[in-house]
């Protein structure tokens, strides 16, 4: 479709190192500006090191990479449960085009992916794979690429929905003085700030039309195939092992409708604007998983598939903490902070946010990890300038999510699984990319 594809997908594969070698080539790269350009009391070997160790296992943030790698894992767990797999095989019968079958799984993976990423991106793959193989077995030719890349658009709209990474930790109190120096930085920010924004809602409500229309466009302007390419064995979570309790449907069943009755009755209590923490999404998504999976052993097998796809980040994390902490000591963060506001606006800051979070996201394609290095130059950038930091840390989860139509890291799975390549997939994820930059640069403006 573009010549501009081929050359990403050759850049990622030739030149860029994985995301693990990428967070030790960034702590080198942290270690050196604070070598160079750090406050001298802070920017002595030893010092740096100690920086970096204190930062590396920085107790409240260990605490944020366990939350958020629940978040993935319990996601995926739950797209795998039956329940799903038997609702996508009830709605394949409604497909008859490539034009239905690609609205399908678009408008489906983003509403998931607004509840939970993890949950939204497994079940975007999985969906497409079987899509692909009833249209084989039916004879309807289907451009299979492009349905992989709806079932991976999700990714443009997770950060501004339940599980964003950035947005479910500021809701906890004290977070976001862990993170800055600032004086006026407030105790927390609740969802009516960010996810229950009326910007936040008219970005979403725009993607959740445009993202499919754009892709129902694209197909009937492509051509389909009824070949398509070998696809991944699908992981079946039912497997019987285990005895007595581990096997039981009754048990399970119980465990997860008490966690559930326990989160609903939370959320009456507090409100739904305060319920949205870290820790209770979890909790929801555990007992929406040991319900759906109706027992022990069915969820153990689940979860030993979806812990794989989360290990990729879990040593992430902690170095990106020690970057932090290098930059944080060595004043960095501080100076950064104070150059942006030099130059900048509150009007521009947005748009500086958004343009800036999304090009970090290509080298850093954690969302977690992400807002760990950029939290601190935004909150003490939004300080000296008096700017609105829900408004910006907003605009910051736009950029993140902008860039993981370009950025392949998190398109694995969805690989794995329907046996696409990402140069199959990247014409049509930059196509929604840039529509999705219309949308979000629009609301930034007028709101």
């Amino acid at each position: 479709m573009f010549r501009l594809d081929r050359q990403i997908v050759s850049f990622y594969k030739n030149v860029m190192p994985s995301p693990l070698g990428l967070a030790f080539v960034l702590t080198i790269l942290a270690f050196l500006l604070a070598f160079i350009f750090g406050s001298s009391s802070a920017s002595t070997d030893s010092n740096l090191l100690d920086s970096w160790a204190k930062g590396l296992w920085n107790p409240p943030l260990m605490v944020f990479a366990m939350q958020m790698m629940l978040m993935l894992v319990l996601g995926h767990v739950v797209a795998l449960s039956r329940p799903f797999d038997k609702w996508i095989t009830y709605t394949l019968k409604w497909i008859h085009t490539n034009e239905q079958a690609v609205v399908l799984v678009a408008v489906s993976t983003l509403l998931l992916s607004l509840f939970n990423w993890g949950l939204g991106l497994i079940f975007g793959a999985i969906y497409a794979r079987q899509v692909a193989q009833y249209s084989m077995n039916k004879g309807i030719p289907i451009n299979y690429p492009l349905i992989g890349a709806a079932g991976y658009s999700g990714l443009m709209i997770w950060h501004g929905g339940f599980s964003g990474s950035s947005l479910i930790k500021i809701t906890e109190p004290g977070h976001l003085e862990t993170l800055s120096n600032a004086t006026n930085v407030p105790d927390y920010i609740s969802f009516d700030q960010t996810v229950f924004s009326t910007m936040n809602l008219t970005a979403n409500g725009l993607l959740l039309i445009i993202i499919p229309v754009l892709l129902l466009v694209i197909s009937i302007k492509t051509s389909k195939s009824k070949h398509i390419p070998q696809i991944k064995k699908e992981v079946k979570s039912d497997l019987k092992e285990g005895h007595g309790l581990d096997n039981s449907s009754w048990f399970a069943l119980v465990i997860g409708v008490a966690i559930l009755i326990y989160s609903l009755s939370q959320m009456r209590e507090i409100g739904l604007s305060s319920f949205f923490t870290p820790n209770s999404i979890n909790l929801l998504l555990l007992g929406l998983a040991f319900m759906l999976h109706r027992s022990l052993s069915n969820f153990a097998n689940a979860l030993d598939e979806a812990i794989k796809g989360a290990s990729g980040i879990l040593i992430q994390f902690p170095l990106y903490f020690g970057i932090m902490g290098v930059l944080q000591d060595a004043n960095l963060i501080s100076s950064f902070s104070e150059h942006m506001a030099s130059w900048g606006s509150p009007a521009l800051l947005p748009i500086f946010n958004f343009f800036s979070a999304g090009i970090v996201n290509i080298f850093v394609p954690s969302g977690g990890g992400q807002w760990i290095i950029q939290a601190p130059i935004i909150i003490d950038a939004c300080a000296e300038l008096n700017a609105p930091l829900s408004k910006n840390i907003m605009a910051f989860a736009y950029g993140d999510q902008l860039t993981n139509m370009l950025q392949p890291f998190w398109a694995l799975p969805l690989l794995a699984i329907t046996g696409l390549k990402a140069k199959q997939i990247l014409p049509y994820t930059l196509a929604i990319m840039m529509a999705g930059a219309v949308v979000f640069l629009s609301v930034l403006a007028l709101f």
